[in-house]
């Protein structure tokens, strides 16, 4: 059944809510999951992009450098966003490098307390998204990377849902619900589409890698913990973004 163009605009508005910090009016959802707008997760990354854009825009108009401009861009998608990725970043990182037994590494997951495998993996991705920002030619470069990155790689996040179970029995990823094909393709074709901000050329090759990400990430949340949770879902994000900025930097140079 098609959905109508008032759940089309409630799913966008639900998905903006939750995965970003910008102030939006109060929507009564009327018991809608997660799971089932997660399409339009690429539509809540696009208004990231564009808030990030926005700075790096603004900054080489006042006459910044492209390395400090770089940094604010970072420092608006993070504002954005509310760090919610990166969190999930640190936590799987953290769970899964010291945890020994499957119920330890979830344990550590939940801590709220950052490790030095968290701390890493959280400078090794700012350090690459930034030099790959403060790389490119000026604003229209980062703008179509922006889009491509941030919406393409939530298009992943319904796939990954669907193709893996909770870890847990209580958690994000149970209160979220259960992610159907029909959403998981709607998703991923948003997700596509962003990338062709890249170029066709560049898109593809960037589809070639994240079809490979996806399975490995899968096949390594399930020998870890058995499925997955709100963390890990946040933890594919961040790689495939890292993976969609790291293709831009070779198409645009």
């Amino acid at each position: 059944m098609k959905a109508s163009q008032q759940q089309i605009l409630e799913d966008i508005a639900l998905c903006l809510v939750f995965f970003t910090r910008l102030p939006l009016p109060r929507a009564d959802f009327r018991g809608r999951s997660l799971a089932a707008a997660i399409w339009a997760a690429p539509v809540a990354g696009l208004a990231v992009a564009l808030a990030g854009a926005l700075v790096y825009a603004v900054g080489t108009r006042l006459g910044l450098a492209e390395g400090p401009a770089a940094a604010l861009t970072l420092a608006a998608i993070l504002l954005a966003t509310g760090c919610l990725h990166e969190d999930g970043l640190s936590d799987v990182t953290d769970g899964f490098g010291g945890g020994k037994t499957r119920d330890r590494k979830l344990e550590i997951m939940r801590d709220s307390r950052i490790g030095a495998y968290g701390a890493c993996a959280l400078g090794i991705s700012l350090l690459i998204r930034w030099s790959v920002l403060s790389g490119f030619a000026g604003p229209a470069h980062v703008l179509w990377a922006l889009i491509a990155a941030h919406a393409a790689s939530r298009g992943l996040l319904g796939a990954f849902m669907y193709l893996l179970p909770p870890a847990r029995a209580d958690g994000l990823s149970v209160d979220a619900g259960t992610v159907t094909a029909e959403t998981t393709i709607a998703g991923a074709v948003l997700g596509a589409a962003a990338l062709l901000a890249l170029g066709v050329g560049a898109a593809f090759a960037a589809l070639i890698l994240l079809g490979p990400l996806l399975a490995a990430f899968r096949a390594l949340c399930l020998n870890q913990i058995g499925g997955q949770t709100g963390d890990t879902v946040g933890a594919l994000q961040q790689l495939g973004e890292i993976t969609i900025l790291l293709v831009a930097s070779v198409s645009f140079s």
